[in-house]
């Protein structure tokens, strides 16, 4: 059986899994492979540190990353590291040495993966753990649903938002005990920027577009918003008409435009997709030939997501891999992406006014002017005397549409604060 070697750059909770993983499951993992994997050396900050979280488990252990890029014994680099420049540079490396290469760096392949499938020519690239922590999206969609044009992606992403929104909408948690709550748990960093401002989600989302649809995109061409606005009022609205709000990834094909989205959404509470709670992720599907299909597991921590790079880890060993991005020859795709201001949808709307005749009239000649019209309708009562809270849905509109309404309602000296928005996915 032949051996093959590995360096890991990064030996932080994703990395020590894999280590120990491959030393406990170490005649499962061969049996399936068809070889033997020797850890030669991992690259870390902190060598105590790492000591430490591998436990009894011992690699040999450096903080320099050329003793595993100029190591010519070594067959696989397991990139995870983090950031996005300077693993694109170890990424490269690796490559250029001719060494297969093994990432979870979402934030790098959202800006290089279609140069490092360039730099590859042929070399194994293996970023599994990239999306959906232990979910095996990235496979499917090359493999399971190759023969599929994929009309439509709906998926949660990143489960530190998910676990946020669970608590406000079940528990009627505010977003700040929420996110307190996830730090505390665990689940979100100190500064948990990144996941709720809805870019970890948007990384994500632009790997998956780039297998289902050959399309190479940057998380500054797509829309992206966060969570950071929502309160227990728009909790409020989504219960009362059925709905549950996720932030979610959103694909969808319209001839020769592709739209890709990141946003709170408000979807049904029956949906397969609004029925994923907490920390984990759910991925639907939509292809021409095989309908609606779900994947829903943990989409991240360490040892989900060693599941995804030790399964990258067999498939080259078994010499299996396909390309990068799941096209033998180079997708000339006809796909552009559709402006923003020409993606519709239905909408949520908040309003805080003053409590007073007239304010009604004003907002509905608004929306006339700019060919809204409403779906649904919810005033409650303010804490605040003198205070109308107005909450409403409206039919399908376009965000040209949508954004000079917003525009026109803060303009009104009866409105009190910045009106918030929410697109709506039935």
């Amino acid at each position: 059986m032949r051996t093959l070697n590995i360096g890991i750059i990064g030996v932080g909770v994703v990395g020590s899994a894999v280590v120990r993983i491959l030393e406990q499951n170490k005649s499962l993992i061969s049996a399936r492979a068809g070889a033997e994997f020797c850890l030669k050396r991992g690259v870390v900050r902190d060598i105590a540190k790492a000591k430490e979280r591998l436990g009894g488990v011992a690699i040999p252990l450096s903080s320099d990353i050329d003793d595993v890029l100029e190591d010519e014994s070594i067959d696989v680099v397991i990139e995870l590291m983090g950031g996005i420049e300077q693993a694109y540079q170890v990424a490269k490396k690796t490559l250029q040495k001719g060494k297969a290469l093994i990432t979870a760096n979402k934030a790098m392949l959202a800006y290089h993966r279609f140069e490092l499938e360039q730099i590859a020519r042929g070399i194994p690239i293996g970023f599994e753990a990239s999306v959906g922590g232990g979910i095996p999206i990235i496979r499917t969609l090359k493999d399971g649903l190759g023969s599929n044009h994929i009309l439509a992606l709906r998926a949660i992403l990143n489960g530190t938002s998910n676990y946020i929104l669970t608590q406000m909408f079940e528990h009627n948690k505010s977003f700040a005990q929420a996110l307190s709550e996830a730090q505390n748990l665990g689940y979100a960093e100190a500064d948990p920027t990144l996941d709720i401002n809805g870019y970890d989600a948007g990384a994500k989302l632009l790997i998956l577009a780039s297998l289902a649809y050959g399309i190479n995109a940057l998380p500054e061409d797509i829309l992206i918003e966060g969570i950071e606005g929502i309160t227990s009022d728009d909790m409020e609205f989504a219960k009362e008409f059925g709905y549950v709000i996720k932030l979610l990834g959103i694909a969808k094909r319209h001839e020769d435009t592709l739209e890709l989205r990141v946003h709170p959404t408000l979807i049904s509470q029956d949906s397969m997709i609004g029925k994923v709670s907490g920390v984990m992720n759910g991925i639907s599907v939509l292809g021409d030939c095989v309908g609606e299909s779900m994947y829903y597991g943990a989409g991240a921590g360490g040892e989900a997501t060693a599941s995804s790079v030790i399964s990258d880890l067999i498939e080259i060993a078994r010499d299996t891999h396909s390309s990068m991005l799941g096209f033998s020859e180079s997708i000339q795709t006809s796909l552009t992406l559709k402006a923003r201001e020409e993606i519709a949808s239905k909408y949520y709307i908040r309003l805080y006014t003053q409590d007073k005749p007239g304010v009604l009239g004003h907002i509905a000649q608004i929306l006339g002017d700019n060919g809204i019209s409403i779906k649904a309708f919810l005033q409650k009562e303010h804490e605040d005397r003198g205070t109308a809270k107005l909450l409403f849905s409206t039919h399908t509109s376009t965000e040209s549409s949508i954004a000079n309404a917003l525009k026109a309602f803060e303009s009104l000296p009866s409105v009190l604060t910045k009106p918030y928005t929410i697109r709506i996915e039935d």
